[in-house]
Order: structure tokens, then C-alpha cells, then sequence
């Protein structure tokens, strides 16, 4: 950790933002400037075991600590940030194991994107990417997170529940139950199954099905966009519910306040079309402005490192 021997040499941060499928680390200085970033395979403690993330991290921060050293010989990191997927309790146990590298504070990795939605003000984002979830920053500035239960439990509005809901749908129309559509046939010609018990057995038997699903989302999407009202329903209802979780967020967090606007941040490529932009505007709390995020999370990282108290 710090000392006081550090005081009044040249000092940088470090940031992390780490997710299940890559991993980004970024050097700054006092001023927010990068000085040096570095790319890594995914470290969710729910997929690659402990020692495999230790040396993801281990490695690259020794390589940032390297490269502010190449900056100025004295340099010392005076802060390092992870904002992670995964365990919270995983992260918070993790980080007292790093040493030498000043400050070192976890969060969850809605952070960042909440960051990038409110600068740091009140208001609130909505997610959605593999999985999905709520983040808010109330009034006191206190900070809240709502979702993020996983495939296993249901993540609203999330490539999985698109993925989901469009194998359930071709599985319906292969029984006869459920007119053909344009997503059931994709989903048939994707998978090669044209068979319902064969389609059902695939998703049940294959270990990496949950991945397979969340693939399936695209279809969802693009047919949406391009009219299909299949896949327009299927997409509709389940930011709907996304949005019913916002709302619950936004009646604890901001109460009855009606004086003034909520900033709501939409982070993720799912939340980007028209089509959820009319039912998030006619479902959300009447308060809420949307606009959509475009910078990556580690844009958020690096905003939370500068806005760090020296």
C-alpha cells in the first residue's frame, strides 16, 4: 500500500473493467489522460477459476506499472479500480491480496455504465448485454443495482431471454402450435433441428447451451427492425419488463419527486432500436429522458478514477 513516501512523486491510476469475455486496464495520470491500456480474456470468477484470474490481473498490472515507471522513473500508482462481473465477495476477498499498487476499491461493473449515463449526478442506466440489469445514483448519492440474476434466473430484455424466447418460439411452431414465422425458421436453419423433440433435446443436453442462446438474439433484433412481428413481440415484451423494473427502482430511489427529470442512460446494443425506444418512452416513468450510451465501459472506468479524491 501507499505510504507517505509516495507523496510529491508523479503519480497514475489504474482501472479495471472486467466482464466474462474480456477484461480492459487502463493507466492514467493525475489529469484523467491515458497513458496506456491493455486488453485480456474475460475473468468472471463464474467461469475461469481463481488462479486463472490472478494471473490475468497480476500480469497486466505489472505491465501498467511498468509502463508509468517508462513514463517517469519515479512514478507510483496511487490508485487501482476494478469494476467486475461476478461475485462481489470474490472481488472484495481478491483485492486485499494486491499490494504495491496504492488504493485498490471494487465495484460491480454497472459503474462504469452508470457513470457514463449521470456523470456522476442522479439518474439512472439500463443495461442490457448477455445479461441485463438497473443501476441508479439517487439524490444522496447513494448508488443502487437491480437485476443481474444470470441466465439461470432471467435477465430481462438480455440476449439470453431474446435467445430464449425465439427457441421457445420455434419449438411451438415445430408442435403446430404456433403459426411458422420468419425467427422460428431462422432459428431451425441456425441450429440444423427441424424436429421439435430434437430441437427441445439439443438445448437440454448441450453444456454450453446457455451461450447458444444468448447467440440467438441478433435474430431477434434484426427481424424486429426489419417488421417481423414475431420477433417485434417477443423483443417488446421483454423490455417491458426491464422497464417495470426500472420503474420499481426509480419509486424507491426517487420517490415522488416530480420537479425534475431523470437522466437514463441506454447501454447495449439490444436497447438501441426503435421499437424499444417506443416501449421503454410509453412504459418507463413519465420523468425519465432516455439517450443512449455509446462509449465503452472503460470510458466509464476512467471517469470514476479521475473523479477519485487525491
Amino acid at each position: 500500500m501507499l505510504s507517505v513516501s509516495t507523496v510529491g512523486k508523479p503519480a497514475f491510476k489504474i482501472g479495471i473493467d472486467g466482464g466474462g469475455t474480456k477484461t480492459e486496464f487502463i493507466l492514467t495520470d493525475v489529469t484523467g489522460t491515458v497513458i496506456d491500456r491493455r486488453s485480456a480474456p474475460g475473468c468472471s470468477p463464474s467461469i475461469i477459476t481463481p488462479a486463472a484470474i490472478h494471473a490475468i490481473v497480476s500480469d497486466n498490472l505489472q505491465a501498467l506499472g511498468e509502463s508509468a515507471r517508462q513514463t517517469h522513473p519515479a512514478a507510483t500508482i496511487t490508485d487501482t479500480l476494478f469494476c467486475m462481473a461476478g461475485s462481489r465477495s470474490f472481488w472484495s476477498e481478491f483485492a486485499v491480496t494486491i499490494t504495491g499498487f496504492g488504493r485498490v476499491q471494487t465495484f460491480d461493473d454497472s459503474f462504469p455504465v452508470l457513470e457514463l449515463a449521470t456523470n456522476g449526478k442522479a439518474g439512472l442506466v439500463l443495461h442490457s448485454g448477455t445479461g441485463s440489469f438497473v443501476a441508479a445514483r439517487s439524490p444522496d448519492d447513494s448508488t443502487h443495482f437491480a437485476g443481474g440474476l444470470g441466465w439461470r434466473l432471467g435477465d430481462p430484455a438480455s440476449a439470453y431471454d431474446l435467445g430464449q424466447h425465439a427457441v421457445a418460439r420455434a419449438i411451438l411452431e415445430l408442435q403446430g402450435w404456433a403459426a411458422p414465422s420468419a425467427l422460428g425458421a431462422e432459428i431451425c436453419q441456425a441450429t440444423d433441428l427441424h424436429n421439435a423433440n430434437a430441437l427441445t433435446r439439443h438445448f437440454y443436453a448441450d453444456t454450453k447451451a446457455a451461450s447458444l442462446i444468448s447467440t440467438f438474439a441478433p435474430h431477434v433484433t434484426r427481424l424486429a427492425a426489419s417488421g417481423d412481428e414475431v420477433a417485434r413481440e417477443i423483443l417488446c415484451a421483454s423490455v417491458a419488463k426491464l422497464a417495470e423494473l426500472a420503474n420499481e427502482v426509480i419509486a424507491r430511489c426517487f420517490g415522488g419527486n416530480t420537479n425534475s427529470r431523470l437522466p437514463v442512460g441506454l447501454s447495449g446494443a439490444i436497447l438501441r432500436g426503435p421499437a424499444v425506444k417506443d416501449t421503454l418512452a410509453t412504459r418507463l416513468d413519465w420523468r425519465c429522458e432516455l439517450h443512449e450510451i455509446t462509449e465503452a465501459p472503460i470510458e466509464g472506468v476512467r471517469r470514476l478514477l479521475a473523479r477519485l479524491p487525491s
